[in-house]
């Protein structure tokens, strides 16, 4: 509200207003009072006049009527001992003088002001005449006064009066100004700036509060009147807000199944991509078309069609309502879900099986339970598209291809990756099946000391022969057991065999530690320590006869946990070592925390040793660190004498790989290590 001016406020308008009539007022009354006082002067005149001849009209009219001029000019100078008489004279009926005085007006600076009301000189005339001879006429008395003494005094009165007059009514008016400030223009200011802090917005939030003294009067009934009208314009505010709700929902959700248009998804689809490139993460788009939906019209009905897309829309909303999903419906039979923040597009195969599945359940319909399928299409940003419109009409044309060629399945959008999608999906399903059929199997490769020469160890590493495509590299089908929890069966698995074939080696006076890897996943598992007790307790193998192998990465999502479980395997007397160390976070921090007595270099700074400055000194920082820690160091994937001979020289403790042994069967290792440690007492010999 823009903030008034001074003079167009009403009090100082009300002031002004009352100022003017006060001196407009008072200049009037005191006139008035002038005036009637200017009557009584020229009526003192008269009287006065009046009075003198009364008095001397004797003595005059005898004066006459003896022709005495002495006498005559007695009264004549009698008379003027009167200050006001300007002239006095006595004559005969014929104008012949019988006495005669005057002397001169008194000049004042006002007497402009004052002769044209009282006139410079009052006259009077009396004739003379005797009571006893009424009819005869014997002279006249002039008496003439002088107005300027008297009319000065005047004039004095009256400029007292007119100023007492005017001020008296401009304190009357100010004292009246304050009155009605005091009653009216104050608390119509408060009032005022009440209305300005009332939020446009939400009126009834800050009513207006009565004037002390104003409950019951006009203004109070003013400021009830004004809060009324606040909250009948919040409540139509409101309507109308609610109005337009209603409208711009309509306009941008599906009035069927709540879910956004098309529209509307087109720009959650673009805040959806600009949050993925900030971030650098994907986003995934399935575009689903119920199967055969125009039969289920057709045959039920367009209600119970109407029915199946609210039921398809709740239990979407209902499953996929998290901040990483956005949802649609694009019209007709058709829906699209948005994925965000995925790391590969692996992940959008669980989130792709769960919507079907979520479709695919039966619904009650009415009397019937219906039971329908939906085929997917799925684009990849920022793969397929980097633009809402594309990734969309993409993900579209997908899943009309898609339903060219069956139904209740999904398609990704370049076929390359779709043929990825789905080997990887077939060898996951036969990795859950490989335990079961007796694909699975342990070799080991032997871990030697590099000052003696001796093989203290054995590593044992899972390989997978699958029956088509043959010997599986770990590196591919471990990751897929992680992720879908098998990895914690086939650890349970590989522990149990390797202890019990560390139990026949010892039978066999082959009495040698056995490592073993731990999963980040296994190690999660609340049962994980005393799995791994009763394992060695069933298969009677000393603690300290077994190594777990952990990395960097598998106790780093909950540390807490991961440090109370090593410690308990460690007070148990198993050895723990850290894997593929620094590959990982590398952190003193946690080093000291963890039980750990081995330290594994990972094959990837052993493989250029010698070769690449870096990683030869990436390779002797962590023997010395191990060293420091007075922790054994194990340098993986050694291949050459160079290797071997340089990790020895720096105080590397173990060594294994290619050039010591191949990982190896069982009898195969048995054999190793027999020829290599008797190969080592014969060259000793």
């Amino acid at each position: 509200m823009t903030s008034f001016r001074v003079e167009r406020r009403l009090g100082y308008r009300i002031l002004l207003w009352m100022l003017a009539v006060a001196l407009v007022s008072g200049t009037v009354f005191s006139i008035a009072q002038i005036a009637l006082d200017a009557r009584r002067v020229v009526q003192s005149f008269d009287l006065r006049a009046e009075q003198t001849a009364s008095l001397v009209r004797d003595a005059a009219t005898q004066a006459a009527f003896s022709i005495d001029s002495d006498l005559a000019q007695q009264v004549v100078d009698g008379l003027f001992a009167q200050d006001a008489v300007h002239m006095a004279r006595i004559s005969h009926p014929d104008g012949e003088s019988l006495a005669y005085l005057s002397r001169p007006l008194q000049e004042s600076l006002f007497r402009p002001l004052t002769d044209p009301i009282f006139e410079r000189e009052r006259r009077y005339r009396v004739e003379l005449i005797r009571s006893s001879e009424p009819d005869t006429h014997y002279g006249f008395l002039d008496i003439h006064y002088d107005t300027g003494p008297v009319a000065a005094s005047w004039l004095e009165r009256a400029l007292v009066n007119l100023g007492s007059g005017i001020a008296t009514a401009l304190i009357i008016g100010l004292a009246l100004f304050v009155v009605f400030h005091l009653l009216l223009t104050r608390p119509l200011w408060r009032i005022v700036q009440a209305l300005k802090q009332v939020d446009p917005a939400r009126p009834d939030e800050r009513l207006i509060g009565k004037p002390t003294g104003h409950e019951n009067d006009e203004l109070g009934l003013w400021v009830d009147t004004t809060n009324n009208l606040l909250v009948a314009i919040t409540d139509s505010q409101q309507r109308h807000r609610e109005a337009e709700d209603r409208v711009s929902r309509l306009s941008r959700y599906d009035q069927l199944t709540g879910l956004p248009s098309r529209e509307t998804f087109l720009g959650l689809l673009a805040a959806d991509i600009a949050e993925a490139r900030e971030s650098d993460t994907l986003l995934a788009i399935f575009c689903l078309g119920l199967d055969d939906f125009k039969s289920i019209n057709e045959l039920y009905g367009f209600h119970t069609g109407d029915r199946i897309l609210q039921t398809v829309a709740e239990r979407l909303a209902g499953r996929f309502n998290e901040a990483r999903f956005t949802l649609a419906r694009l019209g007709g039979d058709q829906f699209v879900v948005v994925q965000k923040r995925l790391r590969d597009s692996f992940q959008a195969v669980a989130t792709a099986e769960n919507l079907l599945v979520c479709v695919g359940e039966a619904m009650a319909v009415g009397k019937a339970t219906l039971t329908i399928t939906a085929t997917t299409g799925i684009s990849l940003f920022p793969a397929d598209a980097s633009e809402p419109d594309p990734l969309l009409q993409n993900a579209e044309q997908t899943m009309a291809l898609a339903k060219s060629s069956g139904r209740n399945h999904f398609q990704f959008y370049v076929a390359s990756v779709d043929r990825e999608i789905r080997e990887r999906k077939q060898l996951e399903k036969d990795l859950n099946e490989a335990l079961a059929r007796n694909q699975l199997h342990l070799v080991y490769q032997p871990q030697v000391n590099l000052e003696t020469r001796q093989t203290i160890g054995a590593e044992a590493l899972l390989r997978w022969r699958h029956p088509k495509r043959g010997l599986v590299p770990p590196d591919q089908f471990i990751p897929l057991a992680e992720l879908n929890g098998s990895i914690v069966a086939i650890g349970q698995w590989v522990l149990d065999q390797a202890c019990w074939q560390a139990s026949c080696w010892a039978s066999a006076g082959l009495d040698i530690r056995m490592a073993v890897n731990l999963s980040a996943v296994q190690l999660r598992q609340d049962t994980i320590v005393d799995d791994i007790l009763e394992t060695l307790a069933r298969h009677k193998i000393p603690p300290g006869r077994l190594e777990l192998e952990v990395t960097e990465t598998s106790f780093m999502s909950n540390l807490e946990d991961a440090v109370g479980k090593l410690h308990r395997l460690h007070d148990a007397g198993i050895s723990l070592a850290v894997d593929d160390f620094g590959t990982g976070y590398s952190s003193l921090t946690y080093l000291k925390r963890m039980p750990v007595q081995h330290l594994k270099i990972d094959k990837q700074f052993v493989q250029d040793l010698l070769i690449n400055d870096d990683d030869t000194r990436i390779a002797t920082t962590i023997i010395d660190l191990g060293r420091s820690l007075n922790m054994t160091v194990v340098a993986e994937g050694v291949e050459t004498a160079e290797q071997e001979a340089y990790l020895r020289q720096r105080g590397c403790a173990l060594g294994q790989g290619y050039y010591f042994s191949r990982p190896v069967p069982a009898d195969e290792f048995a054999d190793f290590v027999a020829g290599f440690n008797g190969q080592i007492v014969e060259n000793n010999a």
